[in-house]
């Protein structure tokens, strides 16, 4: 991939920019594979497009309200604008200009970060496989939002791919990309993704995987594992159903790819947003009667839970600090049922570290997912079964 603003010395984020695409997958694999000697065999990773993968921008304010700049900040905290990053496909790169001179014509004064002053901190585009769009304005205060709603329907009118759009409040002065406080400005507050074989339905504060190609791979295989366990560990503890915890479960990607019939899956996220969008695409998809999702922390949920009501598979997407003491105690002592663990990364280090918290747990195959090209970062699917 070649990059004018990477060329221009403008960004730096991609720090494996003109590095060949296959040399990135193969070093990658390398890496993951030197920082996890416990696991025995590695499958080929999966790979998609090295750019416009990108589902959703997030993009800082610079400048000023009549010259607004979309990308990132310097070294003084000056804007840099980003506006053709090779990194997003058209659908958002189309939208940004039309953004830009929404910000004008809405009187939306950039954050000046030096300064600590101004409202219109970051804009926030996601897109799905069909090019529709939800947008976020991420604000300090309330000031501006007489304005955005009055012009609204002028940015409706520019962008009719548009679905949802929020104002997102962050008052206080930090590095942050959102505040907690989400304001809906349009009837719709979802956008369906479809990612593998279900349709996600996102939500302005929701988790969404960054890659829809790679991420519907992760999907795929986490489904066909699961899969490949179902009818042995039936017959084994002698149930109706495979029971299976998707702790972390963001929208629920995971938990809906291997629900149906014959399985109780439950999902366990501490997002709010998260967790109603996940109940809307079980919903959408016929899965409410055998899949739940709960508002929870993960490592408390799990503690809390009977010894009968334990699951024959869990499967875990921690953040990236990794799963912590606590909930590799309780895994690492899990009921017999609890067999079958399958862990996603996003963080190679930390998973590492909870292997070694894991003594009861034997590796048994894994599989790196190139996520997150031009980068170092790496998505990798472990799965692990009791010693």
């Amino acid at each position: 991939m070649q990059c004018d603003y990477f060329d221009a010395g403008a960004c730096r984020s991609c720090t494996l920019m003109g590095v060949p695409h296959a040399v990135q997958v193969a070093d990658a694999r390398a890496r993951v594979e030197a920082l996890l000697p416990t696991v025995p065999t590695w499958l080929e990773p999966a790979a998609g497009a090295e750019s416009h993968f990108r589902n959703r921008a997030k993009m800082v304010v610079g400048g000023t309200v009549d010259a607004p700049t979309l990308g990132v900040l310097d070294e003084a905290g000056h804007g840099v604008d980003l506006v053709r990053c090779g990194l997003y496909p058209a659908s958002v790169t189309d939208a940004l200009e039309p953004l830009r001179a929404f910000a004008t014509r809405a009187a939306l004064v950039p954050y000046d970060v030096p300064g600590r002053r101004g409202e219109l901190k970051h804009v926030h585009v996601t897109t799905n496989g069909a090019g529709e769009l939800m947008v976020r304005f991420v604000l300090r205060s309330t000031e501006s939002l007489p304005r955005i709603r009055k012009h609204l329907p002028w940015l409706l009118e520019q962008l009719p791919a548009v679905r949802v759009v929020s104002a997102n409040l962050l008052p206080q002065h930090a590095a942050l990309l959102e505040g907690d406080v989400e304001v809906p400005l349009t009837p719709a507050e979802r956008l369906p993704v479809h990612q593998g074989a279900v349709t996600l339905l996102a939500r302005p504060q929701g988790f969404l995987q960054t890659n829809t190609d790679v991420a519907g791979q992760l999907y795929t295989q986490v489904s066909s594992w699961v899969d490949d366990l179902d009818d042995d560990e039936r017959r084994r503890a002698g149930a109706a159903a495979l029971r299976v915890w998707d702790l972390y479960c963001g929208a629920g990607g995971f938990a809906l790819h291997v629900a149906g019939p014959g399985r109780d899956v439950v999902g366990v996220e501490t997002s709010e947003q998260a967790v109603a969008a996940a109940r809307d695409a079980a919903g959408a998809a016929g899965l409410t009667g055998s899949t739940a999702f709960l508002h929870a922390d993960a490592t408390a949920w799990a503690r809390e839970q009977p010894d009968e009501e334990a699951p024959d598979v869990v499967v875990v997407n921690p953040p990236r600090r990794g799963l912590g003491a606590q909930l590799c105690g309780w895994l690492d002592a899990a009921p017999p049922r609890t067999r079958h663990l399958l862990y996603s990364s996003c963080n190679p280090a930390s998973l590492a570290k909870d292997l070694e918290a894991l003594p009861g747990w034997e590796p048994v195959r894994g599989r790196l997912f190139a996520m997150f090209p031009q980068t170092t970062h790496a998505e990798v699917l472990v799965q692990l079964r009791r010693r």
